[in-house]
């Protein structure tokens, strides 16, 4: 299976797994992936991890089967790559990326798309385009210029470099680098954690983050859609529920709506 699924305690781990093939995504497993995703939203989980099995998170596109003189590059994003990213970004829970080992192209896409990034100290990020004459996709030009700045995103894009998960933490592009050894470990928990909060609350603080990255609001329209989101808020159990365990001083039990 190219793909697989695993629910637990209301977290989602949807495992990339073809290690033979350094994880890297044909249409099927990219079409597969979209299912998983699919379905994990239908069980209700409260919070997701994405990860690779075997020695990398994803080599990108599986190019084996590639037809560089008859292909259409643009049918190949606009109609199975990009769909994958927009699924994972627009996840309805908040995500996670546990990343060790080879993280390129579509696999780079598919872990920045997640809202929190771990990467293994000694992992290999990037995208090194350059070397087969294609235009850095999967929404990577996005997430390098916004969390590195022009000069670093061009520069990664002009030289190929890879980066680990030590510079890639250092640089800003992911959230932190953790020994190997211990990466999975670490997500899951935070991950769990996370699963038990109010996130109902989380998912709307997810779309105010998507509309300043994708809409660039401003304060005053930020101001605007938080209290909208509050206004929302304020109308789940969770609200509620919060509150009184605040004013009751306990531990509150939150629900997700």
């Amino acid at each position: 299976m190219s793909v697989e699924l695993v629910v637990k305690n209301l977290v989602a781990e949807v495992v990339l797994n073809r290690p033979e093939k350094m994880n890297a995504l044909n249409e099927a497993a990219m079409q597969t992936l979209v299912e998983r995703l699919d379905a994990a939203e239908k069980a209700g989980v409260r919070a997701l991890i994405l990860r690779g099995e075997g020695p990398g998170f994803s080599a990108g596109r599986d190019l084996s089967d590639s037809d560089p003189f008859n292909e259409d590059g643009e049918a190949i994003l606009e109609k199975i790559v990009n769909p994958v990213i927009r699924r994972v970004a627009d996840f309805p829970a908040p995500s996670f990326a546990a990343v060790h080992g080879p993280c390129l192209g579509i696999g780079l896409g598919l872990a920045l798309a997640c809202d929190v990034v771990y990467a293994a100290d000694d992992a290999r990020i990037g995208s090194p385009f350059a070397r087969i004459g294609a235009v850095l996709d999967s929404g990577a030009h996005s997430f390098f210029v916004q969390r590195l700045g022009s000069h670093r995103a061009l520069e990664l894009i002009y030289t190929g470099t890879l980066i680990s998960g030590r510079e890639a933490e250092a640089w800003g592009l992911i959230n932190r680098s953790i020994a190997k050894s211990i990466l999975l470990e670490r997500v899951r928990a935070v991950a769990a954690a996370v699963a038990q909060g109010p996130t109902a609350a989380f998912l709307e603080s997810k779309r105010i983050v998507r509309r300043i990255e994708n809409e660039g609001l401003g304060l005053a329209e930020v101001l605007r859609s938080e209290a909208k989101a509050q206004g929302a808020a304020s109308r789940t159990a969770d609200y509620r529920e919060g509150i009184s365990a605040f004013q009751s001083k306990r531990n509150p039990r939150f629900v997700g709506r």
